[in-house]
């Protein structure tokens, strides 16, 4: 006898994502960004070729380490970019590969993985959290519980693009509001797409810190050059 399963209305929303992107994906194959290859929107190649510079944080920082994955330049660039404003939400698992890859070169061991937040408003105009994809996929790969709710960005804040050092910490400063029953005794990796300063990354993870978080990693897909 035929079963009709009832799905929930997000994950029917996600299935019918999936299902529409692969149609897509049939008849307009993707190229890679760096290279042009068909296949995929960043061939294995490509991904293996970037590099993995290590950025240590200070010893006052609630971050123990910081590590971005490679330089915000070039294909990945636009990549970040694709992911962040154009829905490409199938580039999020294949740069969550690298960041995996990065946590793999690392001496840190995470025992959950925690997503960069956005502001309820920022997420209402975006549709979706490019960081929360990023450290969903990190999760699966790592296999490693996946805490999306762990901490909130409770501060609306201006865009940090044009401010210099000191005007980025100032602006995210008490912003976030992690949950102790969530990530209390824990180590973390607290996940991003591009950190600049890391002034962000840092007032996040304060409020991790202060929750009663053991230890906390930031990991991002890139780093930027502050102009």
């Amino acid at each position: 006898m035929l079963r009709l399963v009832l799905l929930p209305a997000d994950k029917a929303g996600n299935l019918l994502q999936a299902l529409w992107q692969s149609a897509l994906d049939f008849f307009f194959p993707p190229h890679c960004l760096a290279c042009g290859r068909v296949g995929s929107h960043y061939c294995v190649h490509c991904l293996a070729e970037l590099p993995f510079p290590p950025i240590h944080c200070t010893p006052e920082s609630a971050l123990r380490l910081q590590i971005a994955a490679a330089p915000f330049e070039g294909a990945l660039r636009t990549a970040i970019h694709a992911l962040k404003y154009e829905g490409a939400r199938q580039l999020a698992p294949l740069l969550a590969a690298r960041l995996a890859e990065a946590v793999a070169r690392s001496d840190f061991r995470a025992q959950a993985v925690v997503p960069m937040p956005l502001h309820s408003e920022r997420l209402a105009q975006r549709g979706y959290n490019q960081s929360a994809l990023l450290a969903e996929s990190l999760a699966a790969r790592l296999r490693l519980p996946y805490l999306p709710n762990a901490v909130q960005r409770i501060r609306h804040t201006a865009p940090q693009v044009g401010l210099n050092r000191q005007e980025r910490a100032a602006n995210v400063a008490n912003a976030f509001r992690a949950d102790p029953e969530q990530v209390r005794g824990l180590r973390l990796l607290l996940v991003d797409d591009v950190i600049t300063t890391g002034a962000t990354m840092r007032a996040c993870a304060e409020a991790l810190h202060q929750a009663g978080a053991a230890e906390i990693c930031g990991l991002s897909v890139a780093v930027a050059t502050l102009h």
